[in-house]
């Protein structure tokens, strides 16, 4: 994810940086598991779908168990990148 897109995540509402930290910390999810785990409206929830995959941090794909939906995750450029370097305190 590029610098300008860390800014658009920042700009989002406080929804959809609900449902990206849904995301982020239950993985790939389905809307309604969305709904159930944020505890937003379905309506609220498809629009912050809607802006995160306006700034391109989410992908949809098909939910193989029931083509009807489908399902959402954070996109791999999305994540935070771990440190490469150890933090050492020194006391």
């Amino acid at each position: 994810m590029s610098e300008t897109d860390t800014e658009g995540l920042v700009d989002l509402p406080p929804s959809a940086k609900l449902v990206y930290k849904v995301l982020e910390y239950n993985g790939a999810l389905t809307q309604k598991g969305i709904v159930e785990e944020s505890m937003l409206s379905a309506r609220t929830v498809r629009y912050a779908l809607e802006r995160l995959e306006g700034i391109e941090a989410v992908d949809e794909d098909v939910y193989f168990a029931d083509a009807r939906q489908n399902l959402y995750e954070i996109t791999p450029e999305a994540e935070p990148e771990a440190s490469a370097e150890p933090v050492v305190c020194d006391d």
